[in-house]
């Protein structure tokens, strides 16, 4: 995986055809997830107590809620379909869920 940090604060990271970016906006940490046109993105409040919530895109509507970052994972790889170990997660938003 190669990561790299933008001077806007956004970080990404890619592996295997998929693209990450992180980053924090609006009163949210933000991560999306790119691979073949498609997106899923992650996003939970900036305090990080919440849950986390799964959408196509970052200003799109909500899909579905997670407590766990690994179960919200899940849920952006079927999006994406791909394993969920192969959704690149920049160091900085590896603490994201509760």
């Amino acid at each position: 995986m190669s990561e790299n940090e933008g001077d806007d604060g956004t970080t990404a990271a890619t592996d295997d055809g998929v693209t990450a970016r992180y980053y924090e906006a609006g009163g949210e940490r933000v991560l999306t997830f790119e691979r073949d046109g498609q997106r899923a993105t992650l996003a939970q409040n900036s305090e990080g107590y919440a849950m986390l919530t799964v959408r196509r895109d970052p200003d799109g509507d909500e899909l579905e809620r997670y407590y766990g970052f690994d179960m919200a994972l899940d849920h952006a790889a079927e999006l994406l379909g791909v394993r969920p170990a192969a959704l690149p997660v920049p160091d900085e938003a590896s603490d994201m869920g509760m």
